[in-house]
C-alpha cells in the first residue's frame, strides 16, 4: 500500500521503556495488507526480546481509525491457498501481541473493524474515544469472522458475539463499553491521559510480577478452574525466585511504619 508504514517509538521511563507502535495508513483507515502485517510481526517479535520493555501502546495514525481491517483489495483476488496464507498472517499479527511478555494497551480512536477489532481483542487493555466505532463486517463481503474473533466471547459473551459477527453491523463506543469490549471510553482529548494512567500503573508495579501475571492470565484461558488455581500456585512460587517481592514488600512496610 502506498504511504503505508509502521512507526515505532521507544520512550525511556523510570525502570524501563514503553513502546508506542502506530499503524500508519491514514488515507485508507489504517487498513493492513501483507507487507504491513509482516512488518508488524517483525516489530513485535523484536520488542518481545527486550528485558527493559515495560508496556506497549498500539494505535492508528490520525483520528479516523484505529485499524480499519484487512485490505479488501488484496482479499478480493485470493484463491484458497492464498487465503490460508493471508489469514494465518492475520493470526500471527494478533497472536504476537498476546505472546508479548508485557501488557499491550490498545488506544482506539475511530474505526476498529474486522481484523482491526481482532487485533484490539488480542491486546490486554482497550481504551477508546467517544468517536470510536467497532464492527466485524466480514459476512457482508462473503466471508466469516475467524482467528482472534474467537477471543470475543470471553470479552462480551456469546450473545453479543453472535450479534456482532452474524449481523455485521457496527456498534458505537458507549455500546462497546457497556458490552465489556473496551475498559474505558473518554472524550478524544482525554484519550492519551487515559492511556497514560494505565501505563503509569504498570510502571509502578513490579516488572517481573507484571510479566508473570500476563503469562498466567493467558495460561488460565485454556485451563479448568482447578488447573488454573494450581498454575497460580506455581506462578506465586516462581515470583519468589528473585528478590523483587521481598524488596517491594519491605519498601511498602517501611512507608507505613508509624511515626514516632
Amino acid at each position: 500500500m502506498e504511504d503505508a508504514a509502521l512507526a515505532l517509538r521507544l520512550v525511556p521511563r523510570e525502570g524501563g521503556a514503553v513502546a508506542y507502535v502506530t499503524v500508519s495508513n491514514p488515507k485508507r483507515l489504517n487498513v493492513l495488507d501483507t507487507p504491513l502485517m509482516t512488518a508488524f510481526v517483525a516489530v513485535i517479535e523484536t520488542l518481545g526480546v527486550s528485558d527493559a520493555l515495560r508496556a506497549v501502546v498500539l494505535s492508528g495514525e490520525g483520528d479516523k481509525a484505529f485499524i480499519g481491517g484487512i485490505d479488501i483489495r488484496e482479499m478480493a483476488s485470493l484463491d484458497p491457498l492464498a487465503a490460508r496464507a493471508l489469514i494465518t498472517l492475520v493470526h500471527r499479527t494478533c497472536d504476537g501481541l498476546r505472546k508479548l511478555p508485557v501488557p499491550v494497551i490498545a488506544r482506539i480512536d475511530g474505526y476498529a473493524l474486522g481484523g482491526g477489532l481482532e487485533i484490539a481483542a488480542a491486546c490486554d487493555m482497550r481504551v477508546a474515544s467517544t468517536r470510536a466505532r467497532f464492527g466485524m463486517p466480514e459476512v457482508k463481503v462473503g466471508i466469516p469472522s475467524v482467528v482472534e474473533a474467537a477471543l470475543l466471547p470471553q470479552l462480551i459473551g456469546w450473545g453479543h458475539t453472535r450479534e456482532l459477527l452474524l449481523c455485521g453491523d457496527m456498534i458505537d463506543a458507549a455500546t462497546a463499553e457497556r458490552w465489556g469490549l473496551v475498559e474505558e471510553v473518554v472524550a478524544p482529548e482525554a484519550l492519551d491521559a487515559a492511556v497514560e494512567r494505565r501505563v503509569a500503573a504498570l510502571l509502578a508495579a513490579g516488572p517481573r510480577a507484571v510479566r508473570l501475571q500476563k503469562a498466567l492470565i493467558r495460561t488460565w484461558e485454556g485451563l479448568s478452574p482447578a488447573e488454573a488455581v494450581a498454575a497460580g500456585i506455581d506462578c506465586f512460587v516462581d515470583a519468589w525466585t528473585t528478590d523483587e517481592p521481598a524488596r517491594r514488600m519491605s519498601a511498602f512496610l517501611e512507608r507505613r511504619r508509624p511515626r514516632k
